[in-house]
């Protein structure tokens, strides 16, 4: 499933295309996501401005004159531009015309989402999907020791596995299942130790590995498994440079240790024994 750097890579091939564009047409194939998309969205995007696309988690947020259209990938959904007049594709759910050109979100399961918020409704900030997420990887809030005070304060008192608690999303946003392996490989942790006994250094080494390997995965297009592509269409080449993902059996790149694979959560966790310690 797309992940922060995967939605990341999205919207900064987004922007360019259509920031300060005019919307002329909504065309809504089929609605039925995880959550329907608004029958009148039609009518409330005609004529709207887009000025900026930013992002909240795995949420990217299109400001608009009047509001925010939250976008949510799910599971398969991928957002390309294209020229309005490209036929469409099955599985494409939902196409913003911007004169010649046209953003669709292409979504073969359709656990994606298209959501409006109105400006009246009060700050993006508040809006429930929103709200209870953790901080930010790249705000000023997580950066150099904040971070390391984010996942600190956070991890008192918590018995789960800190790889579990990286998931959960509610210290830090956007480590997914492949960014937590790596960053805790980087950090020298193992994936199944208690979240509340981690110190203060490993959380200081922990804030630190997962801004690099957000930062890495961005840089390399995001982490292509099967569906994702960015919005030129092109697979992210991450996984290429993985320490630990995947790689069972494999000789770690630090000590040669065979890579080893353990079930967390119904979701494979990969790491060294050697490098990552309890």
């Amino acid at each position: 499933m797309p992940e922060l750097p995967e939605v990341e890579v999205t919207r900064l091939g987004i922007q360019p295309h259509l920031e300060g564009e005019r919307i002329t047409d909504t065309l809504i194939i089929d609605g039925r996501l995880r959550w329907p998309v608004p029958r009148n969205l039609r009518a409330i995007l005609l004529g709207q401005t887009l000025h900026g696309i930013e992002r909240r988690g795995k949420y990217l947020l299109l400001q608009m004159d009047q509001g925010y259209l939250l976008i949510h990938l799910g599971m398969t959904g991928v957002l390309r531009v294209l020229p309005v007049k490209e036929p469409l594709k099955p599985h494409d759910r939902v196409v913003l015309v911007f004169g010649k050109r046209s953003l669709r979100l292409h979504d073969p399961r359709k656990f994606g989402a298209v959501l409006w918020h109105a400006n009246k409704s009060g700050p993006i900030e508040d809006h429930p999907l929103l709200s209870k997420l953790g901080t930010e990887p790249f705000s000023a809030d997580f950066a150099n020791e904040r971070g390391a005070a984010v996942l600190y304060r956070c991890s008192r008192g918590r018995s789960v596995a800190v790889k579990s608690f990286l998931l959960a999303g509610q210290a830090v946003v956007g480590v997914g299942n492949i960014y937590c392996s790596e960053s805790l490989f980087e950090a020298g942790i193992h994936p199944a130790k208690q979240a509340g006994k981690l110190t203060k250094p490993q959380c200081a080494r922990l804030a630190s590995a997962v801004r690099m390997v957000l930062t890495k995965a961005i840089a390399a297009g995001g982490s292509t498994l099967r569906d994702f592509v960015d919005s030129e269409g092109k697979q992210g080449y991450f996984m290429m440079e993985s320490k630990v993902y995947d790689r069972r059996g494999e000789p770690c790149r630090v000590c040669k240790t065979p890579i080893q694979q353990i079930v967390q959560g119904q979701r494979s966790t990969y790491f060294c024994p050697v490098c990552q310690k309890r």
